[in-house]
């Protein structure tokens, strides 16, 4: 059974930080990807990074790039998202997805995910 579980979420000052962590299991974890997603009250599920398990290849969104960091440790089948300048706007309750692959093109988008996590919230206090 493919399970995903995030943790790491919580509540933090703006300019703070935090890191999310996605334990996978129930697959070969290096035969797909894991991306992290977000949604907000009221607004659509968003693409925020991606991950290749494989290669290490990574993509993000425009409105985290330079803040946010993803990675992944192969050997605890685990992707992390470090998470600095935080701002208010990042609140949102955040999932990991596993994509069959990552890329430019799709790291917006939520659809290709066929398993998600349980979500983590995060809130960014001004």
């Amino acid at each position: 059974e493919v399970q995903l579980v995030e943790s790491g979420g919580g509540l933090v000052q703006a300019g703070g930080s935090l890191r999310l962590s996605c334990a996978a299991s129930g697959y070969t974890f290096e035969d797909y990807a894991i991306g992290w997603f977000r949604q907000a009250p009221g607004k659509e599920r968003e693409g925020v990074s991606c991950i290749s398990s494989s290669d290490g290849t990574s993509y993000y969104v425009d409105s985290v790039k330079g803040r946010f960091t993803i990675s992944s440790d192969n050997a605890k089948d685990t992707v992390y998202l470090q998470m600095n300048s935080l701002k208010p706007e990042d609140s949102a309750v955040y999932y990991c997805g596993r994509i069959p692959w990552c890329s430019l093109d799709d790291v917006g988008s939520w659809t290709l995910v066929g398993y998600w996590g349980q979500g983590t919230q995060v809130s960014v206090s001004s």
